[in-house]
C-alpha cells in the first residue's frame, strides 16, 4: 500500500495558477496522502510591514520571538486554512494541522551554535506520532500540515517544511511504500548552465553543485532532506513542478 507525501513550496503557494494546478493533481491521487506546506512570501511581507527584519541562513529563516508569531499566524493560520478550504471544495476531506496539534510532531529547539536560528525546531527520530496520524488516514482524512511544531515544554517552533515532509515519510516507511514529492516552481534540479533538469541526482553530484554555488538557498534543505529520505529507505523521491505524473 502506498502513502504519498507532497510538500509544496512558497512559489507554488504564491502563484494562484500553479496552486490550482497542483491542488487538482493532488486531489486526483486516490491513494492515502499527506500535504505539507510552508508559507511562501506572505510571512516575509508581513514581517516587513511590521518592521521586522527578514533574515535567512542556508535557506532557513532565523526566527526570533516576533518572527515566530508571524510564522504561526501565516503558516498555521492563513495559508493552512486557505489550503484546507480549497481542498474541501474539491471534495477532499482535508484536516488542517500543525505539529503542535495532538502533539503529533514534537521537535527540539535548535542549538545556538554555530548559528543561532532562534525559535527553530529540529526533528528527531521520535518526533512524529505516526499512530495518531495513521488514525486520521484510516478515517479517510487528508492531513494538511503547516511547518509549525512544538517541543516537549509546549514552546512553538518554526520548522523547515522540507524537513517535516521528510520526517513524515520516514515515520511511515515501515507501514507503507512511501512516495515523497517536493513540488516547487521549477522542473527539477537543473544541469549547470541549462534549464534541463537532471533525471537523477546523487549525493556526490549534489555536493559538487553546492560547492560550485549552483545549489543554494532554499534548495539546500530540500535536496538534503530528499537524499536523507532515500538513504534511509524511502523508495521514491521526486523534486519538480506541479505537472507531476501520478
Amino acid at each position: 500500500m502506498h502513502l504519498n507525501i507532497f510538500k509544496i513550496g512558497g512559489n507554488v503557494i504564491d502563484n494562484p495558477q500553479k496552486l490550482e494546478t497542483f491542488l487538482d493533481t493532488f486531489c486526483r491521487c486516490q491513494e492515502k496522502k499527506i500535504l505539507v506546506h510552508g508559507g511562501g512570501k506572505l510571512a516575509s511581507e508581513l514581517s516587513e510591514q511590521l518592521g521586522l527584519k527578514v533574515r535567512m541562513e542556508q535557506g532557513r529563516r532565523i526566527t526570533d520571538s516576533m518572527t515566530l508569531r508571524v510564522a504561526v499566524m501565516v503558516y498555521a493560520g492563513w495559508v493552512n486554512k486557505n489550503l484546507v478550504s480549497s481542498l474541501m471544495t474539491r471534495e477532499c476531506r482535508a484536516l488542517g494541522l500543525s505539529g503542535a496539534d495532538g502533539r503529533c510532531i514534537i521537535t527540539r529547539k535548535r542549538d545556538p551554535e554555530p548559528v543561532d536560528f532562534g525559535y527553530v525546531g529540529d526533528i528527531t527520530d521520535s518526533s512524529v506520532d505516526a499512530v495518531f496520524i495513521q488514525k486520521l488516514l484510516n478515517d479517510g482524512l487528508v492531513p494538511v500540515f503547516s511547518s509549525v511544531t512544538c517541543d516537549n515544554s509546549g514552546q512553538l517552533l518554526n520548522t523547515n517544511a522540507d524537513t517535516v515532509a521528510s520526517a513524515l515519510a520516514l515515520a511511515f516507511r515501515s507501514i507503507y511504500t512511501v512516495r515523497l514529492r517536493f513540488i516547487f516552481d521549477k522542473e527539477g534540479v537543473c544541469c549547470p548552465g541549462s534549464d534541463r533538469p537532471l533525471p537523477l541526482l546523487s549525493r556526490t553530484q549534489y555536493e559538487k553543485l553546492r560547492c560550485q554555488d549552483i545549489v543554494s538557498g532554499g534548495m539546500i534543505p530540500k535536496i538534503e532532506n530528499a537524499l536523507r529520505a532515500l538513504e534511509r529507505g524511502i523508495e521514491e523521491v521526486y523534486i519538480g513542478n506541479t505537472y507531476i505524473q501520478l
